[in-house]
């Protein structure tokens, strides 16, 4: 199932751009990324939507009351919160659904990855069990695997680009930039003390630094699948002009005498 339904189409993907693109692997990777956040597009769409019924929510007299009362007693504003979500029709952890669902994508792409960059005859004959008869396989495989100064086989812990002696992950480093990036222009303002609010914070802080590890230890071509990814979302919700330019430059009220 895993195999028919994700596995092989995003391999034989791959396989079509590739050739379509004059056999570079990075730039069927790239065109692959965003075809998939087109197709995410709608999901994309979901989440704005729960992010914008959580402010609307959050402005309610009714939630700043229960926050105010309940200021002290953290189980009970927990419990207050969650009847007022239902009692609203919002869903606290509605902006996480396109992560999940993404989850499955990364991983078939990176298993696909290591698939399709096969070097020995075991793992080419593995690779060849998973190409539809239509493409044809001969004439692209092995892979060309090198990108700009990157080997997409390896990690950038191995491959990054050598300066002054020093293999310096530069993919990494703007994969953990463009993920804050991402995470703080695309989240709602949210009311100081608020549960969701905390829980978003947090998530601003570790989820760069997860996607940062993740990049550096797996195959530089995931690292480079996260990075289109991130700033096409960006530039998706600015498009929509959805990005929420206050958490990333705060403004002060000014105050006047």
């Amino acid at each position: 199932m895993w195999e028919t339904l994700i596995l092989n189409p995003m391999i034989n993907s791959l396989l079509v751009l590739y050739s379509l693109v004059g056999q570079n692997f990075g730039i069927a990777i790239i065109i692959f990324t965003v075809l998939m956040r087109m197709l995410l597009y709608p999901l994309t769409m979901k989440q704005m939507k729960s992010a914008a019924a959580m402010q609307e929510m959050q402005k309610s007299k009714k939630y700043q009351d229960i926050q105010k009362k309940y200021k002290n007693d953290r189980e009970k504003l927990a419990q207050e919160q969650m009847k007022l979500y239902k009692e609203m029709g919002v869903n606290p952890f509605g902006s996480c659904l396109p992560m999940i669902i993404q989850l499955p994508i990364m991983i078939g792409f990176y298993q696909s990855l290591i698939r399709a960059l096969a070097v020995t005859p075991v793992q080419l004959l593995d690779f060849s069990r998973h190409i539809y008869p239509f493409v044809d396989a001969a004439a692209l495989i092995p892979l060309n695997n090198i990108f700009l100064w990157l080997d997409l086989s390896l990690p950038e812990s191995g491959s990054g680009l050598a300066i002054a002696g020093f293999g310096l992950p530069i993919i990494t480093i703007l994969v953990v930039i463009s993920t804050y990036l991402q995470s703080k222009l695309m989240t709602p303002t949210a009311a100081t003390g608020d549960q969701g609010a905390q829980m978003t914070k947090a998530m601003n802080i570790y989820m760069p630094l997860l996607m940062g590890y993740l990049a550096y230890t797996f195959s530089s071509g995931l690292a480079l699948y996260f990075l289109i990814s991130n700033v096409v979302g960006v530039l998706q919700y600015a498009a929509m002009g959805k990005v929420n330019w206050r958490n990333l430059i705060p403004m002060k009220k000014l105050s006047t005498k």
